[in-house]
């Protein structure tokens, strides 16, 4: 008894209120966002609403649970939930039901579920028993990789299932492996890779080709401090390029801008990467292969863009980016959700009272757009308040997770803070325009059974280890 009051002592209730402020405000919001004067009873389980108060009630009888079972629970089958969660997303592969494009649901008649949601906290605990393992270095070759395939196994199987939202928030665990150690140039890369993605897509290749030669000379100059070489360099590949157009019209072959700018850039550096060999100059060898790794990324994004993404992703980041303009197509659902949180002003239109909600305009509004409501109802100063809510939990969750004895403790408490922030970044930036729409839902705020109860799972797991950070972790 004593040990069961200790461990009740110990919750850290702060974090627990938040949790039940935001699913208590998630479900109102809920409430307002699908209501129907033929169904006013906010208890009526044939609504969306009536449903997930049954799926909150589940959700904390999931959380004591959680709270009653012994810490190192966690600690001992931290692996074995992983397997378990790596099963089941291969057999939705299988036996899965398409819904929405993507076939990541179990469906039992009325019952769903979805595996992806739930294989985020078995993967938060796998890389928190891997990086906890006695003498575990982060940056040894073979622990990058055994680290990469504990994040990108489950991140690859929801990607199979046409569900590129679910497994790009597995980047989160970039920043709990920033915070344990893992080099800033690993991230610079990360950041890197989407800048150029970014600008595969805005630029023409032949602007694109002139920013990241200039881009590396930089990087050369702030390396080497030479500038003679810098504008050796510099004259070198003009005068090439400049033979290479001049041969070009001569023979009459008629290659475009692109292509000569690319045979040019190509022909010498390829001249100079001899050079810089022969000299052993380490740190312009190490700028140039990362030009022609950027070289061979760019020129990658047209395949990558065509032939993997979906077509509606492809048409939501191209409204995104301004590239195509679809109003009523691809870009229906974010102008009507700026529109809805914009109509909203600063104190909102009233519970229950909100247009753009009662009339439907926005689509998926109790699920991927729910703060739609919150904007349209609550106005400025709710939307303020929900977002201060949600940054008050994740600054606590750091400093829960600082506070811990534990490597185990500590990485998996950034995992949990990492995920729900991604998810909260990710789901306001679709309704404000800021992000591409990919489906995913507010933490504890948007509708649904398996979001909510995985949610609960990866928070109620921290908050018994946070319960018993004075004890000793197997």
């Amino acid at each position: 008894m004593a040990t069961r009051n200790k461990l009740w002592a110990n919750i850290d209730w702060v974090t627990f209120f938040i949790f039940l402020l935001l699913v208590f405000l998630g479900w109102i919001n809920i409430y307002a966002a699908v209501y129907d004067e033929s169904h006013k009873s906010i208890f009526d389980i044939s609504q969306q609403y009536g449903k997930q108060l049954i799926w909150i009630a589940a959700a904390l009888l999931i959380g004591f649970m959680i709270l009653i079972i012994e810490s190192n629970f966690y600690v001992i089958f931290a692996y074995p939930i992983y397997a378990i969660a790596i099963l089941f997303l291969l057999l939705v592969l299988v036996f899965g039901v398409e819904i929405n494009g993507s076939k990541s649901w179990f469906v039992i008649g009325e019952f769903r579920l979805q595996p992806s949601e739930f294989s985020k906290f078995a993967t938060a605990l796998a890389l928190a028993k891997l990086l906890s393992n006695f003498n575990f270095k982060l940056d040894s070759v073979n622990s990058l990789l055994k680290i990469s395939l504990i994040i990108l196994l489950p991140a690859l199987l929801i990607f199979l299932q046409h569900d590129a939202g679910s497994s790009l928030v597995f980047a989160a665990f970039l920043l709990v492996l920033y915070r344990e150690g893992l080099s800033g140039i690993i991230l610079f890369f990360f950041v890197l890779i989407i800048i150029l993605f970014l600008l595969s897509l805005l630029l023409p290749n032949h602007i694109l080709l002139i920013f990241l030669f200039l881009g590396g000379l930089l990087a050369h100059y702030y390396l080497n401090q030479k500038f003679r070489m810098l504008i050796k360099i510099l004259v070198i590949t003009t005068m090439v390029i400049l033979l290479v157009w001049g041969i070009n019209r001569l023979t009459g072959s008629y290659l475009t801008l692109e292509y000569v700018i690319l045979t040019g850039i190509i022909s010498s550096l390829a001249a100079i990467t001899i050079v810089v060999v022969r000299e052993r100059i380490r740190r312009t060898m190490v700028v140039i292969v990362i030009f022609f790794a950027s070289l061979i990324f760019t020129y990658s994004v047209d395949f990558v863009f065509n032939s993997v993404l979906e077509s509606h992703h492809r048409d939501r980041i191209n409204e995104l980016l301004g590239i195509q303009s679809d109003p009523l197509g691809a870009g229906y659902n974010v102008n009507q959700s700026k529109i809805a949180i914009g109509s909203g002003g600063f104190l909102g239109k009233g519970f229950l009272k909100g247009t753009q909600t009662k009339f439907d305009f926005v689509p998926f509004q109790s699920t991927d757009f729910i703060f739609c409501t919150v904007g349209e109802e609550w106005g400025f100063v709710g939307s303020v308040t929900v977002i201060s809510l949600f940054v008050f939990l994740f600054l606590r969750l750091v400093f829960l997770a600082e506070r811990q004895r534990s490597v185990f403790s500590r990485v998996y408490g950034y995992s949990v803070a990492s995920i729900l922030f991604t998810h909260f970044v990710i789901n306001i930036g679709m309704t404000l325009g800021l992000m591409p729409v990919i489906g995913i839902p507010l933490p504890f705020f948007s509708y649904g059974g398996s979001s909510l109860w995985a949610f609960t799972v990866l928070l109620f797991i921290f908050l018994r280890l946070d319960a018993s950070r004075l004890d000793k972790l197997v």
